[in-house]
């Protein structure tokens, strides 16, 4: 008779773990949890998330509570579900939740745990220039990311690799661990290893705030942000009336010799600004309504004059030893 699963995902990064879940031998994908299809994009038009739709595109039973209630948990246990199979689903789920697959469920989760628990362990890891990450595959319990641990897969992080691809990279290597690892936990054969909460860090949800840059933090310290809040919020710098995006960076080891924020070079090279320690070398930019421009081209229609002095803005800490306060969604 077929092991029985049911997968909880929002998000692509989610996509090759469920996949090769569901290419197990003798297995039975019984139903997928989303988020509810949600208004995206300039034009705001209601779309399903990367999970939703291929849980539709390939015929699965698909369920989107918009807030998982009493009534999900015992539509649950009516499933006779084996096991729950979790990445990026975007809700916490409750004790009735848990207790209904006969083995529970687990999380494949974007970091080497107990660091970087929370939403953003991959951003975590870039900001904080982390040299390896993973991904961690653990026995879901009510605590955030706090169950104990059946399999982990390593990765170095690539010089320069920023948020997008790095995540990538580790959807594919979360897909590897579940075709390693899951057949040993629907065997109730896997033994999973206690957390050391010694060692425990977090990582928070991201907000608009965490856009701005502050030049007077060490150059190499500015590039590593700008790779982990790529795409959103991004980072930005205000040049009198208007906020200017920062797509791409590179860092000149040199000596301060002058104000941080202090443009020393704009051509089209790049757009070299004094910080802390180094130079920021800013090789893509946007203006506001316009499109993501190298530095050259971006200056020719908006120029930026040797000698100005770019406002810093504090860049809140994303990481912390502690858990931080639950903020509302930005």
């Amino acid at each position: 008779m077929p092991r029985r699963l049911v997968l909880l995902g929002s998000d692509e990064i989610a996509l090759p773990a469920f996949a090769a879940a569901r290419a197990l031998p003798d297995t039975e994908v019984v139903a997928v949890y989303s988020q509810p299809d949600r208004p995206a994009g300039r034009g705001q038009e209601v779309r399903p998330n990367p999970v939703a739709a291929w849980a539709r595109a390939e015929g699965l039973t698909l369920l989107q509570p918009e807030k998982l209630e009493a009534a999900d948990a015992a539509h649950l246990v009516s499933l006779r579900a084996d096991l729950g199979v979790v990445m990026a689903y975007g809700q916490l789920l409750k004790e009735d939740f848990l207790a209904a697959p006969r083995l529970g469920f687990v999380n494949f989760h974007g970091s080497l745990l107990p660091e970087l628990r929370g939403a953003t362990p991959v951003e975590g890891a870039l900001a904080l220039s982390l040299a390896e990450t993973g991904v961690s595959m653990q026995q879901v319990v009510r605590k955030l990311d706090a169950g104990p641990i059946h399999a982990v897969a390593r990765t170095k992080i690539q010089p320069g690799e920023g948020r997008a691809a790095l995540r990538a990279r580790l959807g594919v290597i979360a897909g590897e661990l579940a075709t390693a690892a899951l057949p040993a936990v629907l065997a109730a054969t896997s033994v999973a290893v206690s957390q050391d909460e010694a060692k425990v860090t977090y990582a928070r949800r991201l907000t608009r705030a965490d856009a701005p840059l502050d030049f007077r933090q060490p150059a190499d310290i500015l590039r590593q942000r700008i790779l982990s809040v790529e795409g959103w919020p991004g980072s930005t710098f205000d040049h009198r009336a208007a906020l200017i995006k920062v797509g791409a960076a590179t860092v000149e080891e040199a000596a301060a010799v002058t104000a941080p924020g202090t443009i020393v070079a704009a051509d089209r090279l790049g757009v070299r600004i004094a910080c802390g320690q180094g130079v920021l070398v800013v090789t893509q930019l946007q203006r506001p309504g316009g499109k993501m421009l190298p530095a050259g081209e971006f200056l020719a229609g908006y120029p930026l004059a040797v000698g100005e002095v770019l406002a810093s803005a504090e860049m809140p800490a994303f990481v912390s030893d502690r858990p931080f306060p639950r903020a509302p969604k930005a």
